[in-house]
């Protein structure tokens, strides 16, 4: 008795002591996640920086000081998992870029964005895994046909965080559009693509493996995205039919976020690609659900998603640059330094070849079916979006610890150099050319201010000033009975300001029909859809709800 009451009063010990460590990490990495925050708003005006490279570096520098701490033993305060990137942190940042994206530039772009995000990912693959065939090769490397392969899937996902830091949506409309676009697209891509080549033996490649591949693409890309519009549509009705607005604006923000989540790990059992799931089912979610729940969770659900979001970016970013000085990792690699320096500029420039071979000849295509100059992508816009996927981050470093390590541990020579050469290009590429970026969107772009300038001289209705806030910034304004519209512009007072794109009002629309595939999806939308699954103008609200009241308030004001 007395031996197994000290044997768990050692284990209790020995748990106490691991979850004070555990604690301490926690405390220390939230304190970081704070300064990032801090730091990054004080560096906010700052010409060359911005949060995802302040974070990067402020985990470099804290990983210096925790390598010194230790002895040189470990870099980082929490452990890399996989697990904790792809379901905890990647999830709440893909979802909220469905559910932000401004769905009628993304919609009217789509065929653009589906040509750079999945065409041209696949053209940046074949490239840069050819490239790395041929010349990896010839350096014994120890890596197999797969690993190529994935090299090219790794390489090919790109992170497009520091240019959309600096583009606003509403001055560059299109060219955001297709940059955000792209990049959730793109990662999406590169993760099927890399999913579909470890599910293959590619020991013997032949013309029915490769078929086999672009179709077990294609049937993972279909499926992925009608799960996330099937759990988009469900949560809309359940909102709908339920109303839990009339008791409780807390359940319908938890079924919201629930749903949301659902869908990501029920894709993930089905070994589907998640990130494509929940993406599609934020944009649902915020086409039709959004508007079926109170004003009040409407605010709260728009700010929430948005800052799990930031947050889940920043703890990437932090760990990333913690996780560069791990010793253990570069201790494999220190008798070939050259070897691992001669990788890292190798893959720069796999990537940069990469993606000029399909920004510029897909953009001459795209302008090719385009009928307006508007709609059209010139040629600083296309060096922009080239720019913007130069960069690599969290996904790469994620998928290249999933096929290079062993719960995050590697022995083989190869497998290290890969590893380290991956972390390389992530900082490289994001520091580098993270930094260059605002010079250069302000050099190849109009300046900012002058746009500011000419978008203040409109006039602005009360109803702008809510708008932001409590409609859904993602379409044309209209009133929330969806009869009154609002006109963003009129002709005849700004006949001056010709050069700066408008949104077009709605009201024009429907005078002059344009038969576009958005045009006949209107039509079905509000024919079918909104009276089931609701959405904006097919609600009904509560008598004495502050929805009725200021709809009311609106109303009368236009009355008068």
């Amino acid at each position: 008795m007395v031996f197994v009451l000290g044997t768990l009063l050692e284990k209790t010990n020995s748990l106490s002591t691991s979850d004070h460590s555990s604690v301490v990490s926690i405390n220390l990495f939230v304190a970081l996640l704070c300064a990032c925050i801090v730091i990054g708003h004080l560096l906010e005006e700052n010409r060359w920086m911005n949060e995802s490279i302040t974070a990067l570096v402020i985990g470099v520098g804290t990983g210096v000081v925790i390598l010194l701490i230790s002895g040189g033993k470990s870099s980082h305060l929490l452990m890399f998992s996989e697990d904790l990137f792809f379901i905890y942190l990647l999830p709440p940042i893909i979802f909220n870029a469905g559910f932000q994206v401004k769905k009628k530039q993304f919609f009217r772009n789509f065929m653009t964005i589906m040509l750079f995000g999945a065409i041209g990912t696949l053209i940046s693959f074949i490239i840069i895994s050819l490239g790395a065939i041929a010349i990896f090769q010839k350096m014994n490397l120890g890596l197999a046909i797969g690993d190529y392969l994935a090299i090219g899937a790794i390489f090919a996902a790109t992170d497009s965080v520091c240019t959309l830091q600096v583009l606003n949506q509403d001055e560059t409309p299109l060219l955001y559009s297709l940059v955000f676009g792209e990049g959730v697209v793109n990662d999406a891509t590169s993760v099927v693509l890399f999913n579909a080549v470890q599910n293959f033996d590619l020991s013997h490649i032949s013309t029915s493996v490769a078929l086999q591949l672009v179709g077990n693409f294609l049937y993972l890309f279909i499926s992925s995205t009608v799960l996330g519009v099937v759990a988009g549509l469900l949560s809309a009705y359940i909102i709908k039919k339920l109303y839990f607005g009339r008791h409780s604006t807390d359940r319908e923000v938890a079924i919201m976020m629930l749903m949301a989540y659902l869908s990501y790990m029920l894709a993930e059992l089905c070994d589907l690609s998640a990130i494509l799931t929940v993406f599609f089912c934020g944009i649902v979610m915020s086409h039709y659900t959004w508007h079926n729940v109170t004003e009040s969770s409407r605010v709260t659900t728009k700010h929430t998603f948005a800052t799990l979001s930031f947050v889940a970016e920043i703890f990437i970013f932090l760990y990333v640059g913690m996780d560069a000085l791990d010793i253990e990792k570069w201790r494999f690699v220190s008798d070939s330094p050259k070897t691992s320096v001669a990788v890292t500029a190798i893959l720069l420039g796999l990537v940069l070849v990469g993606r000029a071979a399909f920004v510029f000849p897909l953009s001459f295509l795209s302008n090719l079916t385009k009928k307006s100059p508007n709609e059209k992508i010139g040629f600083k816009q296309q060096v922009t979006i080239w720019w913007a996927g130069l960069m690599r981050g969290a996904v790469s470093m994620a998928l290249a610890y999933n096929q290079f390590t062993r719960s995050g541990h590697t022995q083989r020579h190869g497998n290290a150099i890969m590893i380290t050469s991956t972390i390389s290009v992530v900082l490289f590429s994001t520091v580098v050319f993270g930094l260059m970026t605002k010079p250069l969107v302000r050099l190849l772009l109009p300046s900012s201010k002058q746009l500011n300038r000419m978008i203040s001289a409109e006039p602005v209705s009360p109803k702008s000033f809510i708008v932001p806030l409590l409609g859904n910034e993602h379409d044309s304004e209209v009133d929330l009975d969806g009869q009154n519209v609002v006109d963003i512009q009129d002709s005849e007072a700004n006949q001056g300001d010709r050069n700066v794109i408008r949104p077009s009002s709605l009201r024009m629309l429907l005078r002059k029909p344009t038969h576009t595939v958005h045009h006949y999806w209107r039509k079905f939308d509000d024919g079918f859809m909104r009276p089931v699954f609701g959405g904006r103008g097919f609600v009904p609200y509560v008598p004495g709800s502050p929805t009725e009241q200021s709809v009311h308030q609106w109303q009368g004001g236009a009355k008068h």
